[in-house]
């Protein structure tokens, strides 16, 4: 996949040099201070050969513009790929980017970027075990506003 803008989602598991390249290579010019990365490796855990995802992309879109246009209030940008579907242990299924002008400012928004997608982006995760997909619901998180009383 090209990586169209500061979003993209991709089969399978992340080419996390080239995405992360892809960055550094269109903003290194724009005289900024930080490019900060923070990348997400599926652990070996539990008996799991791999990881797969499902992701709802229209809400996807919406939370990531909500953050670039915060972002953006102070001068910075996010970047953000995932993985559709499967990721096999010690690959790579997201990475998150923060480009900014100063270096603090970078560090608190990565945290405060990746803290809420990992509680509010509409991806469902399911374990790969003995060749089987099933729903990781231990490791989940409720999605704020869905079901039928959100």
């Amino acid at each position: 996949m090209k990586f169209a803008g500061n979003f993209s989602l991709h089969d399978g598991a992340l080419d996390i040099p080239a995405i992360s390249n892809s960055w550094y290579e269109r903003y290194k010019g724009a005289n900024c201070g930080a490019l900060i990365t923070f990348v997400g490796i599926v652990r070996d855990e539990d008996g799991i050969s791999g990881l797969s995802f499902d992701i709802y992309e229209p809400i996807l879109r919406s939370w990531f513009q909500s953050w670039q246009t915060k972002a953006q209030q102070s001068g910075a940008q996010v970047f953000f790929a995932h993985s559709k579907g499967d990721v096999r242990v010690h690959e790579s299924s997201y990475i998150a980017g923060v480009l900014s002008p100063q270096r603090k400012l970078a560090l608190a928004l990565i945290n405060d970027f990746v803290e809420d997608f990992k509680a509010n982006a509409p991806i469902w995760k399911y374990d790969l075990i003995k060749g089987e997909r099933i729903y990781a619901a231990s490791r989940s998180q409720k999605l704020r506003g869905a079901g039928i009383l959100g």
